[in-house]
């Protein structure tokens, strides 16, 4: 290989820096990686000591291999081109806090957690960044320290959070030669209701019951599902976003089906002991409807029964 085709693949910094190694963020940087865009991993500080193994990485094929990649600390971030934060929804902003004062201006935020109301809060920490916001249906689990499965193929949707992100959009293709397809969407707030409305019908039964996504499917869970989907129904309308619960309901097993062997991020945290994100799904949706005096027992009584398991 010639040495100056070889040296432009390698740039003095990473294309990416993903924020947050978790399931998701373990699998995007893998692929990221496969896909020849130069990636590493911010770490906390505890990490420092701890060995740091190459990702164990299983593709949706079956075919493990070992991924070298980068790591960084958030502590000593270096130069940042584009982050990528791929926290749980409640880590995000203190995540991102350390970074308040170092991050260059005009550096892109992308945001891919599930729930809503996170990106304006990281928009008012950071008002001279790009802030996008996305919204993906991968699955993943990690099995392990730095060992990841890639367990199914989904959409994956950016759009801008403020006029600054908008000058952005070519970040969807980058991601998009790594996941197989990425899109751009200026109206990304209605994305991600519709993600927030499957994740209010799927993650908190999943997890309180121990079910694979699939599960979801028989007639027992016909009714309170039913019920979910109105109650989202009737607040999204009241915030701007046309839809029907017939709607929300039919987008909701469309997942299941497609999702059957999976489980839940709520439901995966749940088992780990991890804090779930039902604040910023469940919770965000409770927290509107009582802004539009909107009465939603379904979903206070599943926030409910997920805060106490925890």
């Amino acid at each position: 290989m010639p040495s100056g085709l070889h040296s432009s693949r390698l740039p003095s910094s990473p294309q990416w820096s993903l924020l947050g190694c978790g399931a998701l963020g373990g699998v995007f940087a893998s692929l990221l990686t496969q896909s020849g865009q130069p990636t590493r991993v911010l770490l906390r500080d505890r990490h420092r000591s701890t060995l740091h193994p190459r990702i164990d990485f299983t593709s949706l094929d079956g075919h493990t291999q070992l991924i070298a990649i980068e790591r960084g600390f958030i502590s000593q971030p270096g130069q940042i081109t584009r982050l990528l934060v791929v926290t749980k929804a409640g880590q995000v902003v203190s995540a991102l806090t350390p970074l308040v004062g170092k991050l260059a201006a005009g550096v892109p935020i992308v945001l891919l957690h599930n729930g809503m109301g996170i990106a304006e809060q990281v928009a008012q920490l950071f008002p001279h960044n790009p802030v996008i916001a996305g919204v993906t249906s991968h699955g993943a689990m990690q099995g392990g320290h730095f060992v990841f499965r890639h367990t199914g193929k989904g959409e994956t949707w950016l759009g801008p959070v403020n006029e600054a992100a908008k000058a952005y959009a070519t970040l969807a293709d980058d991601l998009g030669a790594a996941l197989g397809q990425a899109g751009w969407d200026e109206q990304i707030l209605a994305r991600q209701w519709q993600k927030l409305a499957i994740n209010c019908a799927i993650n908190p039964l999943t997890a309180l019951y121990k079910l694979k996504n699939g599960e979801l499917a028989g007639p027992r869970f016909a009714d309170v599902l039913q019920q979910i989907c109105v109650e989202v129904a009737d607040v999204m309308q009241a915030e701007g976003q046309p839809t029907s619960s017939d709607e929300l309901l039919r987008r909701a097993m469309t997942v299941v089906e497609l999702t059957a062997d999976n489980y839940s991020s709520m439901y995966q945290d749940m088992e780990q002991g991890r804090e779930t994100e039902i604040e910023a799904i469940t919770g965000f949706l409770l927290a509107c409807a009582a802004k539009h005096g909107i009465a939603v027992p379904v979903n206070q009584g599943l926030y409910q029964a997920i805060k106490e398991k925890r």
